[in-house]
Parts: C-alpha cells; structure tokens; sequence
C-alpha cells in the first residue's frame, strides 16, 4: 500500500475532507496485513437485527453479501476525547511554495491535511474531537465534540489555517500550551503539530520552560504526542548550494548572508543535537515524540495513533 500514490491521484481536489478520507481509505484498503485489521470497522460488532428497529443502522453490504439483515453495535457514543494543537507561527509556513506545489508540501499544510487525516479516523470511531490553534496569540480553541456539525466547524478552522499569513507571527508556546492544558479537564489524547522553533535569548531556559509546559498537557493522566514537524531537506540537512544567499528568519526578519558549505556542518551538528535532546526529554516526560517531515506520506501518523490508541487505556 502506497499512500503516495492515493496523494498523487486526488492532490487536484481543493476540499479538505475529501482529500483526507482518500488518505484513509488508501491505507485501511492496505490493512489486511496490518495488526490493526480490525480498525476499519466503525463498530464494535454486529447483531441480528429484529423487527420493529431502527433501520438506521443496518448494514447493507453486509446484507448484499449474506441476504440477512444485520446493525451496527456501538461500543458507546464516545470511546475518546482527542484534542489537536496547532502551531500557526510564521515558521510553520516554511517552505515557501511555488506554484505548482501542493498545499501539505510545507509544514501548515502537512500539520492541516495530517489533522484532518487523524479527524477522519475519529470520527469512524466516534470519537470526540477538539482544536487548539496558536502562535502569538491563542487563535482558535474547540472544546472536543463528536457531531456531525463540530466537525465540520473544525475542518472549516484548518482549511483557514491553509490561507497566506498577513505577517510575520512569533510563537510563544509556552504561555499558551499552559493555557490549553488548564482547560484540559477530561482524560485525553493530546497531538500537537510544532516545528519547535523558540524566540530564547537563553536556550536552555527556553528548553527547560517548553517542557515544564509539555509536562503541563500530561496532567490528568492526558497522552501527549507530539510531531515535530520539518522540511529534512533544508532545515535538517541543509541542503542548498554554496551561491552566496540570504537567509531570512520569517519570524523575527533578522537576516544573515552566508555561503551554505562554510556553516553546513557547523548547523547539522547543532540541529542534530537539538533534536536528540527533544528526544529524550520526551521520553523521560513519557511524551510520544514523532518526527515528521513534509516530504513524507502520512502512514507514520496514521501507525502513531493507531498505536497510541491502543495504549491509552
């Protein structure tokens, strides 16, 4: 199975929920292999259906196939409570795309399209689903909701994150991670979407702060996943020629002019290092760590939850 190939078939359609149910429905065709076989099924089990039931939930593939009427059983109205978190600072707008790119092939986009893909799985399991959008300010809070109708609004707030930013937004992830998880009050799944960029004058205070926040999310016996969010090519390996070039911090407008091979190693090794201490904060903070990169499918995303799922418990 090859989520590739189901991207390149429907990348030309613009609507959100479309594209992310192809996504799904392109990896649960591939599951009959997978440990998680069972999960396509949006419920529980069947039954016999009697007469005099609500015909609402009957399954009429199921009845092409055997020529007996069979329903739904629902576990329950909500097995779980998901919230995502979105970071929306100027950063996560990186890379800049040209025309011909699709929208998920940088970092917003990839965070919008990946929401939408865990959305559409929530919803199949009738679970709830909430949404927290940050970067400056705290721009966008849903409490986690099952309907029809909540969802619909939530898919509604991503396909807006998918618009050009007006200006350049830092983020202050700290103070508004500490404002999520005060309202946080119900057990659940929390999966944020950063790149994990600070503005720190003192980084490792910096650090120290962003975890104590992580840290926060965890109270209430919550799970926290957490994706990091890059593009490999430039902001982890530093690919780019050695012509004489201006990097611009989106965020701050600071500029510096460089040659790209006289600091390439020098930047790999420090970007590298960053990224193991993440790693191992998270895991001594029983935090999920995830890194993901634009270039790739939404298979690993898909696996995390699956797997988180079956261990929240």
């Amino acid at each position: 199975m090859k989520i590739e190939s189901q991207i390149e078939k429907i990348s030309s359609f613009q609507h959100l929920e479309l594209l992310a149910n192809q996504v799904v429905e392109g990896f649960i065709s591939g599951m009959h292999k997978s440990p998680f076989h069972g999960f396509s099924a949006e419920f529980a089990e069947h039954k016999v259906y009697n007469a005099g039931e609500s015909t609402r939930h009957i399954d009429w593939k199921l009845f092409a196939k055997t020529d007996r009427l069979f329903t739904k059983r629902f576990e329950e109205e909500t097995n779980l409570r998901c919230h995502i978190i979105i970071d929306n600072s100027s950063s996560m707008h990186y890379p800049k795309l040209k025309g011909d790119q699709n929208f998920f092939e940088n970092k917003i986009g990839f965070s919008v399209l990946a929401s939408a893909v865990l959305m559409n799985l929530l919803k199949k399991q009738r679970d709830a689903i909430g949404l927290s959008v940050f970067s400056d300010t705290y721009e966008y809070y849903a409490p986690e909701k099952g309907s029809d109708r909540h969802h619909r609004m939530v898919l509604n707030a991503l396909e807006n994150l998918l618009e050009k930013p007006k200006k350049s937004k830092s983020t202050d992830t700290v103070a508004f991670l500490h404002q999520i998880a005060e309202k946080m009050h119900r057990r659940s799944m929390i999966i944020l979407f950063t790149d994990m960029f600070q503005s720190s004058s003192e980084s490792t205070k910096g650090e120290e702060a962003l975890f104590n926040a992580l840290q926060h999310l965890k109270r209430n016996k919550h799970k926290v996943v957490l994706f990091h969010v890059v593009d490999n090519k430039t902001e982890l390996n530093f690919d780019f020629d050695n012509a004489p070039r201006k990097f611009i911090d989106v965020e701050t407008g600071e500029e510096v002019s460089v040659f790209a091979d006289n600091v390439k190693q020098e930047y790999e090794k420090q970007t590298q290092s960053y990224f193991k201490r993440l790693a191992l904060s998270c895991a001594q903070n029983r935090i999920k760590y995830v890194p993901v990169s634009v270039s790739e499918n939404f298979e690993k995303i898909i696996l995390t939850y699956l797997a988180e799922k079956q261990n929240f418990g």
